[in-house]
Order: structure tokens, then C-alpha cells, then sequence
């Protein structure tokens, strides 16, 4: 197993020429290294349990096992691992799929490896990564949800409300602390409050609920 002073990453991608690419792209960053790299999910726990990533790259078209059962499982055994999902479909169910699973983040292979890395360091920083289209995406979801998802009343205060909605845009929680005029140890707070009344345990499940439930 490597060893890596940076963030380590694990990347599961069966296209193993896109996978030598975007191995070199973040390599070629000093802040992280590819620890791991596999073609399929088969031994996706014993392998995260072994190389102990701090972000794991996945593939949404995985063979076997695809990339967002795959975010749930990593989901349910590292439940503070962050997964970014990269992916050549902009299908609306799958966005919303990988999102309610637990992913961390959706972008398009099409973004090319500046936007990678850059995504990579906004899941880091406590972000919600995503392409401009895949926003675009998600706020129609919102827009279009069915009746079955109505607004939900989760006795949310005004402030953790405010605190949510930054978080549905993907701000870090540097960003969010800058745009609330507040410090990241308050952020942290309310964050940990909003989990709690919202009964979820990361951040992406934050956002799933509040886009199913129209909370923000």
C-alpha cells in the first residue's frame, strides 16, 4: 500500500484509460495522490479498509456493482468517507440517485481535470460539489418534486434554515461561515443540530432531504 503525506484518494473507474488520466491529473497535484485504483466495486470495503482514503472517486457506471450502490455502502461502513461521483450522464434520476445516496458530489467527466481538482478540494473543505449543469439540474428537481414530497416541518430555526440553503448550494463551510457573518465553529454547531433534527449523518443526506422535502 502507498503511503501519502496529502489527501489520499481512491478512484474506481472501469475505463482504465480515463483512469491512468485523471490518476496523472491529481498526482500532478502535491495536495493529493491516488493511494488505490480499481475497475469494479467487488472488494470496495476490505479495499477503502486498507488504503483508509480520505475521498473516494467513483464511477457511476460501474460493472456489477454500480457506483451509487456502492455510495450506499460505503455510506452505512464509512459514513464520514466523502464519495464524488464522476459520470458521463446528466440523467436527472441518476443525479438524484447518487445525491440521496450519499454522495458527497456529481460532476461530468466532460468538465475536464482543472474542474476535477477543483471539486475535489470543495468536497474536502466541506462542500457540495457540483457542475453548473449539474445545479441547474438539481434546482429543477427541486422545482418539479410531486405532491407526495410537500414541504416538511423539521422545527428548523431561521438561522439553520439559512445554514441549509447554503449548504443545497454547495458552499464550503468557510464559504458559509464568510456569507452568514459567522464563525466555522458555528457553523459546525448548527450544522450538527441540523443533522440531528433532520435525522441524517452527513452532509449529502442534509441536501437530499431538504431537495425531497422542499425544506429550504
Amino acid at each position: 500500500m502507498e503511503q501519502s503525506n496529502g489527501i489520499k484518494i481512491v478512484i474506481y473507474e472501469d475505463n482504465e484509460i480515463y483512469r491512468k488520466g485523471i490518476i496523472e491529473s491529481i498526482n500532478s497535484n502535491s495536495l493529493y495522490q491516488v493511494v488505490g485504483n480499481f475497475s469494479n466495486c467487488d472488494k470496495l470495503l476490505s479495499q477503502l479498509d486498507n488504503y483508509k482514503p480520505n475521498l473516494v472517486l467513483m464511477d457511476i457506471s460501474m460493472p456489477r456493482i454500480s457506483g451509487i450502490e456502492a455510495v450506499k455502502m460505503i455510506a452505512l461502513q464509512f459514513p464520514n468517507l466523502p464519495v464524488l461521483i464522476q459520470t458521463v450522464f446528466e440523467d436527472e434520476d441518476k443525479i438524484f440517485a447518487s445525491v440521496r445516496a450519499g454522495a458527497s458530489g456529481y460532476i461530468l467527466k466532460s468538465a475536464g481535470p482543472e474542474k476535477l481538482l477543483e471539486a475535489i478540494q470543495q468536497v474536502m473543505d466541506g462542500g457540495a460539489a457540483f457542475t453548473p449543469v449539474i445545479a441547474k439540474k438539481i434546482l429543477l428537481m427541486v422545482k418539479d418534486q410531486s405532491p407526495a414530497f410537500e414541504a416538511k416541518d423539521f422545527s428548523l430555526s431561521n438561522r439553520e434554515q439559512e445554514i441549509l440553503r447554503y449548504l443545497v448550494k454547495g458552499l464550503s463551510y468557510k464559504q458559509i461561515a464568510a456569507a452568514a457573518e459567522i464563525s466555522t465553529e458555528t457553523v459546525h454547531s448548527h450544522i450538527k443540530k441540523i443533522y440531528e433534527k433532520l435525522h441524517v449523518h452527513s452532509m449529502s443526506g442534509a441536501v437530499a432531504k431538504a431537495l425531497k422535502y422542499k425544506i429550504t
